[in-house]
């Protein structure tokens, strides 16, 4: 089961550290952030950088839910776990589906390539292909997408790296 810690942003890096290193790895399968790949024109260049996908939050795979909730206790950071009140509450199966199909198995977001087709953007390549519909805006020269992605039990509002190559 895929589980959610909320954690302070900006923490994320030393959060998922902290527990590979006191959690044993009976209790904890993986723990990760996604990111997603940007592209940023720096000193005239454009270079690839890796940005975190869903700041303030680290992903962790366990089938012992109540030996990860003991040991989460030993982690300095967290802020809390996703749930509904009291109860914590695993992501669905197709947010799972969704995580795995966009970020693959190293949970990284590669920059996707499209086209403006009279007004309606067309993804061409890259793990966007297929999710036209969610995205709601574009920034060309930024080459930045945001997409709606309904997760932990809401709508959350996403940003990941795309090139328009042309404008039709």
């Amino acid at each position: 089961m895929w589980y959610v810690v909320q954690v302070r942003t900006g923490t994320e890096e030393s959060i998922r550290l902290q527990c590979e290193k006191h959690m044993s790895g009976e209790v904890l399968e993986r723990c990760f952030i996604p990111y997603y790949e940007e592209s940023k024109r720096i000193r005239g260049r454009w270079t690839t950088l890796e940005k975190v996908l869903f700041p303030g939050y680290v992903f962790m795979i366990t089938e012992k839910l109540e030996s990860l909730y003991d040991q989460l206790h030993g982690v300095i950071g967290l802020t809390k776990l996703i749930g509904t009140g009291r109860e914590i509450v695993p992501l669905q199966e197709e947010e799972i589906a969704f995580m795995q199909g966009i970020g693959g198995e190293n949970q990284v977001v590669e920059m996707s390539e499209g086209v403006i087709e009279q007004s309606h953007v067309k993804i061409t390549s890259g793990p966007l292909v297929g999710m036209e519909g969610a995205i709601r805006k574009i920034d060309r020269h930024k080459r930045k997408a945001w997409l709606e992605v309904p997760l932990f039990g809401r709508v959350q509002m996403v940003q990941v790296g795309v090139e328009i190559v042309a404008k039709m």
